[in-house]
């Protein structure tokens, strides 16, 4: 006997035959199968369960459900959740307890799909926050993997900001709100915007809270509109209206400032109730009527540019932010209504004279028909009765023809003074507007600018023809006066 086995004692004990047969001494296989059998879960094929992960790679990810083998799913399953590890646990459709190779057949995608619908409309009732994989762009928005099923985001629902690059989302697990859901055709639309504007609502109250009007804060210009721009000053916006960006007028607000620059702002006004806040930029520089010259009075000349037109006048602006207003009757010395478009254009260079200037209204009225002389001041000397004249017909009335000698001096033609043979009912018989006419000059009202013209009296008074040739005879000359009185009226 060895060394090696003189002191081993044979194992009495020992069963050979649980050895031999794998199986307790008494105890049959069929017994021991299904003893192992009620250690595992009970899993029927077509049910929802849940399970625990227990591997995940970049292709596989491999769950345990309590069965007897594990099941394997696709990892593009679970691409909606970046953050899936090992532990966590997760429903799961079970296809196939076994298939022919007795393998556990899995899917998450359908254990989502057989549940989602109940999981979207509770997060529409209770109107909590889920996650979605944004799977790719769309017309007017995205489409979401939300539960396994196809939401649609829309443009503008993804930001409070304007997007400008929809692809940089394509691909990104983000958190939702369901905001609408049509049972009928299954639709589901969901918005991450409504996340940020509640989150920006509280921010809102808060800031709003501690907001003071002529407060300076710096803020971030959001958008540019042709009214105005708005300034995110930290979770809440604010308007600047286009009239606040700068003393002088200002025609496009990019002209002013651009996308995404900071700049600092002064608190004009805010609304507490509607959230509004009114914010002023020119109102951190000096008012250019502050530095206006101090010796400029009035009669003084000035050149500036024509900025805004109106039929009533235009404004001129003499240095930025410093406007005098040019009134239409103050463009020339006519008396005819006319408007300030058939003077002047926006853009012209103009010299004035100072008419009226208020200081403290920060007010000023121009006139440039000052420039050039009255025509009524040498009335008389230019136009003296029984002078005759060219002029031009403006308009009629009635009663005559007014006609325009040079640029302010006016006068009229009464209906009786046009022809001495023609009886004129109304002066468009005789002649027409902007119709060239040939006038004398019968009186003169120099306080209320009037010119009364003939222009009968040009030609000979056919009266006078027939008095210097019928001379002879009382019956004659009885017959002359009573015709005269009957031309002149008089009967």
């Amino acid at each position: 006997m060895s060394e090696l086995t003189k002191n081993v004692k044979p194992l009495d004990d020992f069963n050979w035959d649980e050895f031999e047969n794998g199986t307790p001494a008494g105890v049959s296989k069929e017994e021991l199968d299904k003893a192992y059998d009620e250690t595992l879960n009970k899993v029927a094929d077509h049910q929802v369960v849940e399970g625990k992960v227990i591997s995940v790679d970049k292709k596989e990810v491999v769950v345990n459900i309590g069965y007897k083998s594990d099941g394997i799913i696709p990892a593009s399953e679970f691409r909606y959740n970046p953050d899936l590890k090992i532990g966590d646990l997760v429903e799961v459709y079970v296809e196939s307890a076994e298939d022919k190779k007795g393998q556990l057949i899995l899917s998450h995608k359908k254990a989502r799909m057989s549940k989602s619908w109940d999981k979207v409309n509770e997060a529409l009732e209770s109107d909590a926050i889920i996650q979605g994989f944004i799977k790719c762009r769309t017309k007017g928005g995205m489409i979401v993997d939300v539960f396994g099923i196809e939401a649609f985001l829309p443009g503008s629902q993804i930001d409070v900001h304007p997007i400008r690059d929809y692809d940089q989302f394509v691909g990104k697990t983000m958190e939702f709100k369901v905001v609408k859901i049509n049972q009928e055709f299954r639709n589901v639309v969901v918005s991450h915007k409504a996340l940020i504007e509640q989150e920006l609502e509280a921010q809102k109250k808060e800031i709003i809270g501690k907001l003071e009007k002529g407060q300076i804060l710096e803020g971030t210009v959001k958008n540019i509109t042709s009214y105005g721009v708005f300034v995110d000053l930290g979770g809440v916006d604010g308007l600047i209206h286009i009239t606040d960006l700068s003393w002088g007028r200002v025609d496009d607000p990019h002209k002013v400032v651009e996308l995404d620059q900071k700049i600092n702002v002064v608190i004009l006004d805010f609304d507490d109730e509607k959230r509004r806040i009114a914010l002023g930029l020119k109102q951190l520089t000096p008012h250019p009527w502050d530095a206006l010259d101090a010796d400029l009075k009035v009669g003084d000349h000035v050149k500036g540019k024509v900025v805004v037109i109106a039929d009533y006048g235009a404004f001129v602006e003499i240095q930025p932010g410093v406007e005098g207003l040019i009134h239409v009757s103050e463009m020339s010395w006519s008396q005819h209504l006319r408007s300030a478009q058939e003077f002047l254009k926006v853009g012209d260079e103009v010299e004035a004279v100072i008419l009226t200037l208020d200081r403290d209204e920060r007010k000023m009225s121009l006139g440039i028909k000052q420039l050039r002389e009255d025509p009524w001041e040498n009335i008389e000397a230019k136009y003296p009765v029984g002078s005759k004249h060219n002029a031009k017909v403006r308009n009629f009335t009635n009663f005559g023809v007014f006609v325009e000698l040079e640029e302010g001096v006016d006068g009229l033609i009464h209906i009786s003074d046009l022809s001495w043979t023609k009886k004129v009912k109304h002066p468009s018989e005789f002649t027409q507007v902007g119709a060239q006419i040939d006038v004398i000059v019968l009186d003169i009202d120099k306080e209320n600018r009037r010119l009364s013209l003939g222009h009968k009296q040009l030609e000979e008074n056919p009266w006078d023809v027939f008095e210097a040739k019928y001379t002879v005879g009382s019956d004659q000359r009885d017959a002359r006066e009573g015709r005269r009185c009957i031309s002149r009226g008089e009967r």
